[in-house]
């Protein structure tokens, strides 16, 4: 594995460790989950399979040391490398086609989603979800602000990185 992806890979799950644990929390103590934005954004530059899981299983393991939801901690963990499999293959598809912002932004929104899906239904097999929350309620006031985050987040971001990594010429090829 190439050292500078491994670095440009760290700092950006460092980036999202920072913004995941600072960022207060929306509803019964669940934060919105800032780490996907950098993890959907490591994906994008280096998307390979091997990348894809190291970056979720990392980025799932910092979430979980960092989460406020009540058991939260494998969920976390089983839903970051799902998400970040899942969201290869839907940037892979989307690449060949479009590679703007607006399909980042996108695929972001539907990156979010699905982790946000795959992290409530496991929480809710593992442990239950907390107090009297369903998943509907859940998903419509954390998931769906969090989803809106990263993709103003990734609108952002996304440019502006890929810029920093075509100047800097640390990367071959961006994406």
């Amino acid at each position: 594995m190439n050292t500078r992806v491994l670095v440009l890979l760290s700092l950006l799950v460092g980036m999202g460790a920072v913004l995941h644990a600072v960022m207060p929390p929306l509803l019964l103590g669940m934060k919105p989950d800032l780490m996907l934005a950098m993890m959907f954004l490591g994906i994008m530059f280096f998307p390979t399979r091997k990348n894809a899981l190291l970056v979720g299983g990392i980025a799932g393991l910092i979430s979980a040391l960092t989460t406020t939801f009540p058991a939260g901690q494998l969920p976390n963990m089983i839903d970051k490398p799902i998400t970040a499999l899942l969201f290869l293959g839907l940037f892979v598809l989307v690449n060949k086609f479009n590679q703007s912002v607006l399909a980042a932004g996108i695929l972001t929104a539907i990156g979010t989603m699905v982790s946000g899906t795959v992290f409530l239904g496991s929480a809710l097999l593992i442990a239950g979800l907390p107090g009297a929350s369903t998943f509907l309620g859940l998903f419509v006031a954390v998931v769906l602000p969090t989803a809106l985050l990263n993709t103003i987040a990734m609108v952002v971001i996304y440019p502006i990185a890929q810029q920093i990594l075509k100047r800097t010429k640390l990367v071959t090829q961006v994406s």
